[in-house]
């Protein structure tokens, strides 16, 4: 089976999903005639059709708006937002509408609607193309967050998605688009929401992290492993609701917590990581938690993004301060 890209499995996942639901429809910019500004819907709208993919004006509080209303009257309608950034024309609809809609009708409707949008830096964009502010939509209650970072977590997790009834934003690390391969059963099996993934067993130190940094925090365990270190990495997937009973079942095992985020520091989700194990898990903790994260600072420009980018010797040295500094 052939290896395809974390951009194919959301193609695939979309695909997959709109054959066998016709409730579902996709809708945003440039998503139909040139499947989306990465192409992640391309091919959709010659299979299904324009009144199932459709081609929206260059306005996000529209796309808001429509998909809303779309999801409150029997359709399943996936938003496509170009990037993060450009999601908050569209704040007013998904925090006092969308968020809202089931408690509102006291459960008469839902809102089973996904929000997807490209997020992180890396690829030399200029700004609102490179944002991380992940842990402002975790903040509304009513909507869950979720971050795949790999294709089998990206198709899993969007499929799960489109089948809840209730309002997902869907953030795709772009950085690692076409950069991480792995082979994808299209068999349409959806992954759980709400769960982390531990994707390397370790008995030293608990390593939590999410999107494309869990690539740079792979290779840093693999480091430490030849330091003699052995890191669990954990998935984090859903930001939110956030699966504690995972991350802390690990430090039952390595006491050492490490957070890894590409988003600034400050209100962070890993700082609500880490407020969550002090209050209950603390006794379980061999050293105060740490966190390698970006700084509070707007991304730079392309020529100084690698300066704010998280790199592997960033959580490689971390790490070791954590373990060796703590014995």
């Amino acid at each position: 089976m052939a290896e395809i890209t974390l951009l194919d499995a959301v193609n695939m996942a979309l695909h997959y999903e709109m054959k066998h639901d016709n409730s579902v429809v996709i809708l945003g910019e440039d998503v139909g005639d040139n499947g989306g500004v990465f192409r992640a819907t391309v091919g959709l709208k010659e299979k299904y059709g324009c009144k199932r993919v459709i081609d929206s004006p260059l306005a996000e509080a529209l796309i808001g708006g429509i998909t809303v209303g779309m999801a409150t009257q029997g359709l399943r309608p996936v938003a496509e937002f170009q990037f993060q950034g450009f999601v908050f024309p569209a704040m007013e609809h998904l925090i006092c509408h969308a968020a809202r809609m089931r408690n509102r009708t006291r459960g008469r409707l839902t809102c089973p609607a996904v929000f997807r949008a490209p997020f992180g830096g890396g690829i030399h964009a200029p700004e609102h193309h490179s944002e991380s502010v992940e842990a402002l939509f975790a903040h509304i209650p009513g909507i869950s967050v979720v971050i795949p970072s790999s294709p089998q977590r990206a198709y899993g997790l969007l499929l799960a998605a489109i089948r809840s009834n209730d309002p997902i934003m869907f953030f795709e690390p772009k950085r690692i688009y076409r950069t991480v391969k792995s082979t994808v059963v299209d068999n349409g099996e959806a992954l759980p929401l709400n769960t982390c993934f531990t994707l390397r067993k370790g008995r030293d130190l608990t390593l939590v992290t999410w999107g494309a940094c869990v690539v740079e925090s792979l290779q840093a365990a693999q480091t430490l492993s030849e330091m003699g270190i052995e890191a669990e990495v954990i998935d984090l997937a859903t930001i939110k609701p956030i699966d504690m009973a995972t991350i802390i079942k690990s430090l039952e095992k390595t006491g050492r917590l490490l957070v890894v985020h590409e988003a600034c520091k400050t209100c962070g989700v890993g700082a609500e990581i880490i407020a969550r194990v002090s209050e209950q898990a603390m006794c379980l903790l061999k050293a105060p938690p740490k966190r390698v994260t970006g700084t509070d600072t707007i991304m730079p420009y392309y020529r100084n993004e690698d300066y704010f980018m998280i790199q592997k010797d960033d959580i490689t040295d971390a790490a070791k301060a954590l373990v060796e500094g703590w014995k």
